[in-house]
Order: structure tokens, then sequence, then C-alpha cells
């Protein structure tokens, strides 16, 4: 038995001895041709907030935006509505009553004060009501709702075509 393990043993260190290193030689050309697609989220024009949460408010909230690959813009606005500051205004001077100042408030508007003409119970003149009221409308028709002009003051439809006629021309220049 020790013969055989000593022969095992020897051809063993013989194989060790007489091997030759084995020497590898490769080259690998390839042609890749890849084409990359990056994808980025659009420009975006961001409204700005308006919070209407408060079902008290005479106000509306107007807002835009526009957004080309270049520039873009947002606005926004809030328009005051007369006639419901107006109601409100009125509708709390009753409640304190004062039913007069109240009539006297609703009055401020044109179509109320032709009502009120129209159904025989003119509008509060100074504190006074009924013919006398009448009376003193008739001799001072100057001062009937609608027929006072405010110099340099624009309406809210003037200034909503200012504003989208700017927008507008912002936007051709933005095309050229």
């Amino acid at each position: 038995m020790k013969k055989f393990v000593l022969i095992v043993l020897s051809f063993i260190y013989l194989g060790i001895v007489n091997a030759q290193t084995i020497v590898t030689d490769s080259t690998t050309k390839s042609t890749i041709d890849s084409t990359t697609t990056l994808k980025s989220p659009p420009s975006s024009a961001i409204i700005p907030a308006m919070n209407n949460s408060n079902t008290d408010l005479c106000t509306v909230g107007v807002a835009g935006a526009v957004q080309t690959q270049i520039l873009g813009i947002s606005a926004g606005s809030t328009i005051r509505d007369m006639n419901c500051e107006r109601l409100k205004l009125s509708k709390t001077l009753y409640d304190m009553g004062m039913k007069i100042a109240a009539v006297s408030t609703l009055c401020q508007d044109k179509r109320v004060f032709d009502a009120m003409m129209m159904a025989g119970t003119p509008c509060p003149y100074d504190g006074l009501i009924g013919a006398e009221a009448k009376a003193l409308w008739k001799t001072n028709a100057d001062r009937q709702p609608g027929t006072d002009s405010k110099s340099g003051e624009m309406s809210n439809e003037t200034k909503t075509l200012l504003g989208a006629g700017s927008i507008l021309t912002l936007l051709l220049l933005l095309l050229l």
C-alpha cells in the first residue's frame, strides 16, 4: 500500500512540475447602436391658489396660466362683488333694527331705486319717507343712483378686457 501511495504522489508531483502554462489570446470587436430617449416632465405654470372656502366672502377669484417651452406666466386676482356687499350691509343694518338705513343701502342700486319708485314707495331721502321723499328725489334727480359718473375709475369689464388683451399680446410676442 505504501508503494501505491508513493506512485500516486510521484505522478502528481511530475504533473505539477512538467505542467505548461496555457496562454489564451482573444479579441472581441463589437459595434453597439443605441438610442437613448430622455423623458422629462413638462414645464408647468402653476395658477395661484385662491382660498374661497369661506362662503361669507363677496369676492370671486380669477386666475390663469400660460406655459410655453421657454416661459411660463401665471396671474391671479380677486374681484369684489359690490351687490353682494350691499346685501350683507343691508341685512346687518336690518338685524340691528335700522330698517330705513337698510332700505337706503339697498336703494344705492339703480334697479332697486327704480323698483321702489314704480311700487309707489320711494327710497328714503335724508331720513324722510313716503311723499316727502318722492318730492325731494324729483327735485334732486342728480342724486339718484346711476346718474353720477365716476371719472378715472375703470369698470370691472374694462379691467377684464385689458387683462385679457395684455395676456394675448404677450402670447403673440412669445410666438414670434
